[in-house]
C-alpha cells in the first residue's frame, strides 16, 4: 500500500509546488507572492519528508527541519520589512 501512495504524493506535491511557482510569478500584489513563497517551502519541506521514507533514511528529516527553521525566518524578516520598512530596528 505505501509502495503505491508514495508515487502519488509525490506526483501531488509536485503539482502543488507548480501551482506555487505560477503564484509567485503571478500573483497580483507582493503579500500573495510573499505567501506563495511561504506555501512552496512548506511544499518542498513535504517532498523531503516523502523522499525521505521513500529512501528510509533519517538525513531528509534533518534537512527538512532545516529548510523549515530558515523559512520561518525569512518569511518573519519579509513579513517585517513589509510592515516597517526596514528589518533591524
Amino acid at each position: 500500500m505505501l509502495a503505491m501512495a508514495i508515487p502519488i504524493a509525490f506526483t501531488l506535491m509536485s503539482l502543488a509546488l507548480l501551482l506555487n511557482l505560477w503564484r509567485v510569478v503571478r500573483g497580483p500584489d507582493l503579500p500573495d507572492r510573499i505567501l506563495a513563497l511561504d506555501t512552496l517551502y512548506i511544499n518542498s519541506i513535504a517532498l523531503l519528508v516523502l523522499f525521505g521514507i521513500h529512501l528510509d533514511t533519517m538525513i531528509y528529516f534533518e534537512v527538512a527541519l532545516l529548510i523549515a527553521m530558515m523559512g520561518f525566518v525569512g518569511t518573519v524578516a519579509v513579513a517585517k520589512y513589509l510592515l516597517r520598512g526596514d528589518i533591524i530596528e
